[in-house]
């Protein structure tokens, strides 16, 4: 199911209609509402109130059909288990700005129900009309996004797109005063390009490799195995086809064996009878990133040393999307051949954790300073010294210390990337933020002109030594304002 191109310039059309109106209409009452808009004037505060009220309960009354598009879409783990968790009402930030925008938002397929809705709540709490395209990976998902969102919000400025290629190419040929993409980056380029013809804005969610530092001289037996623990739960979530999913280990070779047992007895507390028999591990979105993956553990010199198996349906005990089955697979790599191993090109976004020797925690950090900046960097240290060292030696969009993909659990922090790995932050407030911008209104009264004499030609000594005055300032040193 598509939207015909022609439809969505109609779209398009419709929602700068709605954007227009609502500057020239917002302190008088909507004559004509929608019934899904409220009896609010468009775009006005109590009609963001409301519109996100309706957002919630899209989510809270359809979590069951929700929960069920994605089992169909990409088997049982992933989203589809926690879409009960995503309502949550943005009443605090809901603040009046007057410069509103059209905006496009363009969601990926391993957390659509997050990645779409996140972005919708801070388009709609700024007063924004926004075209949501979905991805095509998640059919079932999409199409039911499409069902339900005119049902629940206000369908003049609020829309779905349904589609691949062709149609998100003609979205893009149009003018939108601010795009958000999550995606991959080969993707944000094209995206940008198309942008940039318009010099329209753009908030990227994107990924990258994000490396796990493990600082095993400051660490007790004791610490890792909970550093295992915690970084091998944040590479089997969703089957480790998430941004933030930890990419790579690096650590010192005397702590490898101590650390891959740990992460095997985690593996094996997590899934008993084994992971591809687990109802609580994910399966590879599609026939295509499967054969993605299975030519990753195909091509690379490093060697095995847990899981590796996979499933793809010629045992004759699994169909369709639980076929698509990778194991929590970790790879030693060689310290002399890593840099070039396929691992460590691209992101992975599979449940495969390579581990890549180094010296110590400096050459660890001089490697994350080689390469483009991460999303993340993990690092699992209990010195306070190697933590001043990662974050001020390493740039990336964000740093956690002892844990992995929990970040994403803290609201009050902004979450985004930097270079590679994107830019423009979220969620809630941060969101918000990316979807309005600074205007400055400025009003001089008459009463004051009789102080302004001074500004007007013909020049004067008096009026020159005035504007001069910021010549003359002394400027202080370092130490008087308080440096050292």
């Amino acid at each position: 199911m598509t939207t015909p191109l022609s439809e969505i310039t109609e779209i398009h059309a419709s929602l700068s209609s709605t954007f227009l109106t609502s500057l020239s209409s917002s302190t008088k009452p909507n004559t004509t509402p929608s019934s899904k808009a409220g009896q609010y004037p468009v775009l006005s505060l109590p009609y963001r109130q409301h519109q996100l009220l309706q957002l919630a309960r899209l989510v809270q009354e359809n979590a069951d059909a929700l929960c069920h598009a994605l089992w169909l879409d990409g088997g049982e783990e992933g989203e589809g288990r926690r879409s009960y968790y995503l309502v949550r009402p943005i009443f605090f930030f809901m603040i009046l700005f007057y410069v509103m925008k059209r905006t496009s938002v363009c969601s990926p397929w391993n957390y659509p129900i997050t990645l779409t809705l996140q972005p919708l709540c801070g388009a709609i709490a700024a007063g924004c009309p926004a075209l949501i395209k979905p991805s095509e990976v998640v059919p079932t998902f999409s199409k039911l996004l499409a069902e339900l969102v005119p049902k629940y919000l206000d369908p003049t400025a609020y829309r779905v797109a349904l589609g691949g290629v062709p149609e998100i190419t003609r979205i893009l040929e149009l003018k939108w005063a601010h795009i958000f993409y999550t995606g991959n980056g080969r993707v944000a380029r094209i995206i940008s390009a198309a942008a940039a013809k318009h010099l329209t804005p753009m908030t990227l969610e994107l990924g990258g490799k994000s490396p796990v530092i493990i600082d095993g001289a400051n660490l007790g037996e004791e610490e890792v195995r909970v550093a295992a623990r915690r970084i091998v739960w944040g590479k089997v979530n969703n089957a480790g086809q998430i941004c933030v999913a930890p990419d790579y280990v690096l650590i010192q070779p005397s702590y490898i064996p101590a650390f891959i047992e740990a992460c095997r007895a985690a593996l094996e507390s997590f899934f008993p009878n084994g992971a591809l028999n687990s109802p609580d591990y994910g399966r590879i979105v599609s026939v295509a990133h499967f054969a993605r993956v299975k030519g990753l553990l195909g091509e690379t010199k490093g060697r095995v040393v847990i899981g590796g198996g996979v499933l793809d349906g010629s045992e004759g005990l699994q169909e369709g999307a639980r076929a698509r089955g990778v194991e929590p697979t970790v790879v030693l790599l060689d310290e002399a051949t890593a840099a070039d191993d396929v691992l460590l090109q691209d992101e992975l976004f599979a449940p495969i954790l390579p581990i890549v020797p180094v010296a110590s925690v400096a050459a660890a950090l001089a490697y994350v300073r080689a390469h483009e900046h991460p999303l993340v960097i993990y690092a699992f240290t209990e010195s306070e010294d190697v933590k001043r060292e990662v974050k001020a030696g390493t740039m990336s969009g964000s740093v956690v210390f002892n844990d992995t993909f929990n970040q994403l659990s803290v609201d009050e922090i902004p979450f985004g990337g930097v270079g590679e790995s994107g830019y423009g932050r979220q969620p809630l407030k941060w969101t918000f933020e990316e979807f309005v911008y600074l205007r400055s209104v400025l009003e001089v009264p008459f009463s004051e002109e009789p102080k302004f004499g001074g500004r007007y030609p013909p020049s004067s000594k008096e009026s020159l030594d005035f504007f001069e005055g910021c010549l003359k300032v002394p400027i202080p040193s370092v130490e008087e304002l308080g440096g050292r």
